[in-house]
């Protein structure tokens, strides 16, 4: 069992930057490949950014490639996902999930484990 608890959401302004955490507690967190997902309201969950196990492989969708920065400090049991330029349209909750194994997947139902999720609104 993994357990993920997000934090770092908030409000910011279109243009400006937001880190957002995903700490891991239980199964050994370097055993783990993470990743972030967002849902805006009335949308599906959409994958956003995963990182392996190891850090050395990240995935980003192409909405945010560029822009967004997935890191895990494996020592602090922590993920981190650093969001610059943002736009209104990521707007969204943002959740953070955990799959066993090396490698990380961009499809959500590759992921077994979910945080509750935080709230990064950007307003215009």
């Amino acid at each position: 069992q993994v357990q993920l608890v997000e934090s770092g959401g908030g409000l910011v302004q279109a243009g400006g930057s937001l880190r957002v955490s995903c700490a891991a507690s239980g199964r050994t967190f370097g055993s783990v490949a993470m990743a972030w997902f967002r849902q805006a309201p009335g949308k599906e969950r959409e994958f956003v950014a995963a990182i392996s196990r190891s850090g050395g492989s990240t995935f980003y969708a192409d909405s945010v490639k560029g822009r967004f920065t997935i890191s895990r400090n494996n020592a602090k049991l922590t993920v981190y996902l650093q969001m610059n330029s943002l736009k209104p349209e990521d707007t969204a909750v943002y959740y953070c999930a955990a799959r066993g194994g090396s490698s990380a997947y961009t499809v959500r139902g590759q992921y077994d484990y979910w945080g509750q999720g935080t709230q990064v609104t950007v307003s215009s």
